[in-house]
């Protein structure tokens, strides 16, 4: 929001300073009688206050014209510098958390997001088909990744409980919880909302977990209950390990080529290196 009421203030003081320079051009060009070149030239020197001296306006009205233009045309073209250079400035601060973002998630996906999807995978009803069209490889492109979306936004996220390897799920959860928490504290989390309600379903999970001193007597509500915690982390970290992915094609290839051998949705994914 910050960013684009930057580049709304900058595109306003691009119209008033274009206003200003074409203003400045047709007034030099009837009072002064000067050619058009020369006049853009009277007026853009006027303007930045040089002031080289080989134009100077000798009428009246060429006289009056260049004060009103030092004194709107100045401020208009620092204001418009200005606002240029903050959008510049914040573009690059963005792009600097962005990236900083970007190790917060793979961090994240590489220590215990993606063994939690394979579990989840596991114990999806309908996971052959959402492999399938997860399935990516090195020669995907952006329109692979907008179908394997509109794939996932179809998909029917369903965890039976039958299939959930419960202890091993509190087992990863637990060795992994400092470094949630300490990933839920990041600063860049702010840039992300979906990634810091990944996080906040991921913790949950873990909670709901530890609260269970073994999982042989539970009730069928209560494995429901737990099953429904799992499809809430796998519906969103689905979507998040996609985009992730997506990510790194752009900007760190040879970390989606093991995204790519380690994708935790095909059963079959192996890290190593095979030849063909």
């Amino acid at each position: 929001m910050h960013a684009a009421k930057e580049r709304m203030r900058l595109r306003i003081y691009l119209a008033i300073f274009v206003f200003v320079l074409v203003s400045g051009t047709i007034g030099f060009m009837l009072a002064e009688h000067l050619s058009a070149v020369d006049a853009i030239y009277f007026t853009i020197v006027t303007i930045a206050t040089v002031g080289y001296g080989d134009i100077s306006p000798v009428t009246p009205l060429g006289k009056t014209l260049a004060v009103l233009l030092i004194i709107t045309g100045v401020g208009t073209f620092l204001s418009t510098l200005a606002a240029a250079t903050e959008v510049f400035l914040s573009r690059r601060d963005h792009q600097l958390r962005q990236r900083k973002l970007q190790m917060v998630m793979g961090l994240f996906f590489s220590e215990v997001g993606c063994e939690l999807l394979r579990h989840c995978a596991k114990a999806d009803k309908h996971g052959a088909g959402l492999a399938q069209s997860l399935a990516i490889s090195g020669s995907w492109a952006a329109r692979d990744f907008e179908q394997a979306h509109r794939g996932l936004s179809d998909h029917v996220f369903e965890i039976l409980h039958e299939r959930l390897d419960l202890p091993s799920l509190r087992t990863l959860l637990q060795a992994q919880g400092p470094l949630l928490v300490r990933l839920l504290e990041s600063p860049y989390l702010l840039e992300h909302e979906r990634f810091t309600d990944l996080l906040i379903a991921t913790l949950h999970l873990k909670e709901e977990l530890q609260h269970r001193q073994h999982f042989e007597d539970l009730p069928d509500s209560d494995l429901q209950h737990l099953a429904g915690d799992v499809c809430r982390y796998y519906r969103l970290a689905a979507a998040q390990w996609l985009d992730y992915a997506q990510r790194l094609l752009i900007h760190y290839p040879f970390l989606y080529s093991l995204a790519v051998r380690a994708n935790p949705f095909v059963p079959e994914a192996n890290a190593v290196v095979r030849s063909v």
